[in-house]
């Protein structure tokens, strides 16, 4: 009989995962080959498993016709950034304060912020409509404008800013830096750190595999965000990648190939940041399932 590790089982597991990864990687490879196949407004009927014939004909009329798109490819690049910048700051700040200091009411409030996982965000998509309207965050008017080209506007801030407040992060660092032993900041604080000094000298440099996690759930989230962009952004010069795409279906036909393109070409990015950071990303899966 074989043993737990004999090479007839390591084989066969091996088989199983190169299976599993080649159906789960068909979807996206056949997308980067209709986006390189000319066609148009008839889709094929079967997947080609090589472009036939292999062309940049698609690419070429969406950028042609889909002005905005680079546009579009900036505003998703800058929500997604910010965002993601702002939850490596603030989730690890904050996972740090219920993780290691003690104050009163600690873990109720760690609990209720918690028990928010619970509702759906479909619930608070009309609230939240009606607070970005009245704080004027609707209006397409530029924020920030650099040497005349427009980095962000006022309706950018309507994606952004509700994009913000997210209780994953603050969970998954908390439970991380559960885990890290308090030796380090008595440590430190004996040598007479100051709290931030112990926060910013030992604690972030320990926590650069659950940051580098949490910056890849957090920027392929964004960058994948279509239902709140489509609701509030305006006009076309201020919509994100996932919602221009959207849009170039027409209503009486469609021209698969630009779309093909316009898809592929809004992947990238986010295949090039997830495999920059893979090597954390197991980590992040493993250190949501911490108990603390």
């Amino acid at each position: 009989m074989a043993t737990t590790n004999s090479p007839l089982q390591r084989i066969l597991v091996w088989l199983t995962l190169i299976l599993a990864a080649l159906i789960s990687l068909f979807p996206m490879y056949w997308l980067f080959v209709m986006a390189l196949t000319p066609i148009g407004t008839i889709p094929p009927s079967e997947p080609y498993l090589v472009p036939s014939p292999f062309s940049l004909s698609n690419i070429e009329r969406l950028l042609v016709g889909a002005k905005d798109y680079g546009r579009w490819a900036i505003n998703s690049i800058v929500i997604a950034i910010v965002v993601t910048a702002w939850h490596t700051i603030f989730d690890t700040m904050s996972g740090y304060a219920f993780a290691k200091r003690k104050f009163p009411g600690r873990n109720v409030l760690f609990g209720l912020i918690l028990s928010t996982l619970m509702i759906p965000p479909q619930v608070t998509l009309v609230p939240t409509y009606v607070v970005t309207r009245q704080l004027g965050l609707l209006e397409s008017d530029p924020l920030i404008t650099i040497g005349g080209f427009q980095l962000l506007s006022i309706n950018s801030l309507a994606v952004i800013l509700p994009g913000l407040a997210a209780v994953f992060g603050v969970f998954l660092m908390r439970q991380y830096i559960q885990t890290l032993p308090s030796e380090l900041e008595d440590a430190a604080r004996i040598d007479g750190c100051s709290e931030f000094q112990v926060f910013s000298n030992v604690i972030l440099p320990l926590c650069v595999p659950a940051i580098a996690a949490l910056s890849i759930f957090s920027f392929v989230r964004n960058w994948n965000d279509f239902l709140w962009p489509l609701i509030v952004l305006r006009k076309s010069i201020n919509y994100t990648l996932t919602v221009g795409v959207a849009g170039l279906q027409g209503e009486f036909s469609t021209d698969y190939g630009i779309i093909f393109a316009g898809a592929a070409l809004a992947a990238l990015p986010m295949i090039i940041f997830f495999l920059m950071f893979q090597r954390y990303f197991i980590e992040g899966v493993r250190m949501g399932a911490l108990k603390g």
